[in-house]
């Protein structure tokens, strides 16, 4: 394999051949599988051997019937213990001692580390120690060798270099394997050089980290139009690489926090499920169990685990959408006992699930100024507008982010699409008892701090105006960043105005922050296009929202354009492989004048979704005839002949519409395989019931400012005498509601931390608030707690 990888910041573009020779003794069939990562896009891909050359088109997908409606080569997704998508091409058969060429092109957005660098992982195609799919075809050769398994003996040799370019200089570059020395082919270290050293180590991928300059919060790359294509489309116009990583700072856990919460709350729990209410009596926090949505000691749990200074708003959904509030509210003891208490009133007239009209409705609802919108979605089944729910999640995935949890398998793929279209997570619950275990981790996740208000303004030389695809994000979260893509409209008036500016702004805890740099509008050399193919990824995501609405035919008809000119795939566009005949040197005279044969064959985009569990590193052998790959296809060519026949009967009109496959799906939900979504959620802890059962009474009595109130409800939880607590108050404490308040820590915390996971947002609240109203009191109130309760708690549980 000869690969070469051009690196620009946090976008990379890839070009590698593959020379693969036949050692068999008998004609193989050969057939090419290439993972496609969720950030990576094919653009080009042709194959040659001795007597064909295999190229890759994109047509229309409305066309695809005319051209050929290949199988979705069910014999490969059946047998797939991986899920994710795979390019697929049938190159024919391959001749004892001959090879094939592979050529492959492709465009990817790099991950940025926490440290900034960004990684860059090379596919196990072109490096294969591991063979990536545990299954084999007699009769039939993949291109594609199975993953954990060692391929030992297996001969090739890789031959790997890679391209750095930045504005801000190229720092370091860090790989797992061995590399030259570090090239700089700029005087200002813009642009450098590194390749592989030796022969690639044989047990693990290779990975590279690249460090460019000095870190900052905005930077911008511009990259030149192609020559060939017309001023103002989208690949003959300039485009700009914009990276947002604003550094902020970690949250003090506890503390006050901004954010708007919003719960979704699926009502088919209805029937099952009991929410504590709570309404305040003299002696704090009673209990009353009514109907609602989930087990009562996970909303109790979660709603007490939220910070003060946010606001908060529960949506109960089925045949109609109903919020608790016309609006967010601000997170207070009255607001939340408030929405506690009207939850029972939403159950009336509520039917199916209506989830899109729920999101339709937050969508229309104001967000609080500087605080950063996260949807909580909680979903029992598939609702049966689930593209259309992808799609209105997709259009305004800039303004919020979604954890979403399923609990069924059927939820799964629409779960998880949410969550990653909008940069939150997604989990399963498989029982009401891990409900409040699975939601607390992913509220830690998404308590994490946000840049909000974020924009982006622009100052180019008169003529130009910029566009950026897709819009800017309204909020960037704590180890987050962005990466966007803005199109350069227009002519310079003034050619000698060689640069622009852009700035950046946002909000951080209640500070504007403003980032101001400038860049080079006429970059040196020729690019690649890697940042322009990328950016029709990212207007592809717009325009297909738009296409499914059915709001006319524009948006259809314009990705299609976009998608066709930049060699991008979409759901509304297909691949077609196209194999050329190649003349020989014996073909001489006239019939050397002849153009060379051409036919269609197998190429597209396969989902893959099956799950086999390999216990060993042995392929799974299926037994196929010699030659079945082409029987079938020439099989699927005699029924498509067939139908196109029998549709030009009378009663066509029938026919085809039950031959015609379904339409494609062309919002961003795609195939999650739903064992796989399980198997990766939290699992159930078998003392987690105990434990719940254990705090629940105790957390039910916290204030959401995190202290508790000195009550005879707390003594018996406590189980000791009202008079004995107060009769064992330290003197130096003024309040009675410190004292109870540390009794409740230093009793959390006697069981070894047993309660962690559970109250450590709610502990957090706790100590806070101590620290606020006595903080020089917390020594003697721990050691007459200790005491008490029969503990040896340190001061360090108060962070003393």
């Amino acid at each position: 394999a000869v690969v070469d990888v051009a690196i620009q910041d946090y976008v990379a573009d890839v070009a590698a051949e593959l020379i693969y020779q036949s050692h068999s003794q008998v004609s193989k069939e050969v057939l090419f599988v290439f993972p496609l990562g969720p950030d990576m896009a094919i653009y080009s891909f042709q194959a040659r051997s001795e007597d064909a050359e295999v190229q890759a088109v994109l047509q229309d997908e409305a066309q695809q019937l005319a051209t050929g409606d290949w199988e979705n080569m069910e014999y490969l997704e059946d047998q797939s213990m991986y899920p994710g998508k795979l390019f697929t091409c049938f190159l024919g058969t391959l001749s004892p001692g001959k090879e094939v060429v592979v050529t492959l092109r492709y465009v990817q957005e790099l991950s940025r580390e926490a440290d900034g660098a960004a990684h860059f992982l090379l596919p196990p195609t072109m490096h294969p120690h591991t063979i990536h799919y545990a299954f084999a075809l007699p009769g039939a050769t993949f291109l594609l060798a199975a993953r954990n398994c060692h391929t030992d003996g297996l001969s090739y040799s890789l031959l790997l270099t890679a391209s750095l370019q930045s504005p801000r200089g190229v720092a370091n570059v860090q790989a797992n394997f061995s590399l030259t020395p570090l090239i700089y082919t700029a005087p200002d270290r813009s642009t450098a050089q590194v390749s592989l050293a030796g022969s690639p180590p044989d047990r693990h991928d290779l990975e590279l980290r690249v460090y460019f300059g000095e870190p900052t919060a905005v930077s911008a790359v511009v990259e030149e139009g192609d020559p060939g294509a017309p001023p103002g489309s989208l690949l003959g116009d300039p485009m700009v690489l914009v990276t947002l990583a604003p550094s902020i700072p970690e949250a003090v856990p506890g503390q006050r926090q901004s954010g708007e919460w919003i719960f979704l709350l699926d009502t088919t729990f209805l029937e099952h499920a009991q929410v504590p209410l709570q309404s305040k009596d003299r002696d704090g926090w009673r209990i009353r169990p009514v109907c609602s949505v989930f087990p009562q000691e996970s909303l109790l749990f979660l709603f007490k685990s939220l910070p003060l200074g946010c606001y908060f708003n529960i949506y109960c959904y089925g045949e109609t959408s109903v919020g608790i509030y016309p609006q967010s509210v601000e997170y207070t003891q009255d607001n939340l006992a408030e929405a506690m208490r009207r939850i029972p009133s939403t159950r009336s007239g509520l039917g199916d699930t209506n989830l899109l009209g729920t999101l339709r409705s937050i969508y229309n609802t104001p967000r609080p100024r500087g605080h950063a919108r996260q949807l909580l979605i909680f979903m029992t089944g598939l609702p049966p507008d689930k593209e259309a729910i992808a799609a209105e999640v997709c259009r305004h995935r800039n303004s919020h982010r979604c954890f979403s949890f399923g609990f069924s398998e059927d939820s799964a793929a629409l779960a998880t699409a949410l969550a990653r279209e909008t940069g939150g997570e997604a989990a399963y619950v498989s029982s009401d008892n891990s409900l409040a275990a699975v939601v607390l981790q992913r509220l830690k996740q998404a308590l994490k701090p946000a840049a909000v208000e974020v924009s982006l303004s622009w100052t180019l030389p008169p003529g130009l105006e910029v566009e950026v695809l897709g819009g800017t994000p309204q909020s960037i979260f704590q180890g987050q960043h962005s990466l966007l893509y803005a199109q350069i409209h227009g002519q310079a008036q003034e050619k000698t105005v060689a640069k622009g500016v852009m700035t950046l702004q946002y909000s951080l805890d209640g500070q504007d922050v403003t980032h101001t740099i400038e860049f080079p509008l006429y970059p040196r050399g020729a690019g690649r296009l890697a940042v322009h193919r990328l950016a029709t990824r990212c207007l592809l995501k717009r325009l297909l929202p738009e296409a499914a609405s059915g709001s006319g035919d524009e948006p259809r008809h314009r990705a299609v354009e976009i998608s066709l000119a930049a060699g991008i795939i979409c759901p509304l566009t297909s691949y077609v492989g196209v194999r050329t005949s190649q003349r020989g040197s014996w073909y001489q005279g006239p019939l050397a004048l002849l153009p060379p044969r051409q036919s269609l064959i197998p190429c597209q985009i396969v989902e893959l979704h099956s799950f086999i569990k390999a216990s060993s590193c042995h392929p799974k052998s299926i037994w196929v005839p010699p030659g079945w790959l082409t029987a079938l296809r020439a099989s699927r060519r005699a029924l498509c002949r067939l139908t196109h026949r029998i549709a030009a009967l009378p009663q066509r009109g029938a026919c085809s519409k039950a031959c015609k496959p379904p339409p494609p799906s062309i919002s961003s939900l795609t195939y999650v395989n739903p064992r796989l979504f399980v198997l990766c959620s939290p699992t159930f802890v078998p003392w987690l019931t105990e434990v719940i059962a254990e705090c629940k009474e105790l957390v039910a009595l916290q204030n959401v400012d995190g202290s508790w109130a000195l009550s005879s409800r707390l003594a018996s939880v406590l189980e000791i005498d009202e008079a004995e607590i107060k009769g064992k108050m330290p003197g130096e404490v003024m309040e009675p509601s410190i004292w109870a308040t540390v009794l409740a820590v230093t009793w959390l915390k006697k069981t070894n931390k047993r309660y962690q996971d559970l109250c450590e947002l709610l502990e957090a609240k706790a100590v806070t608030w101590l620290h606020s109203r006595a903080a020089s009191q917390l020594d003697k109130c721990l050691e007459a707690a200790n005491t008490l309760l029969g503990s040896s708690d340190k001061p360090s549980i108060f962070r003393l």
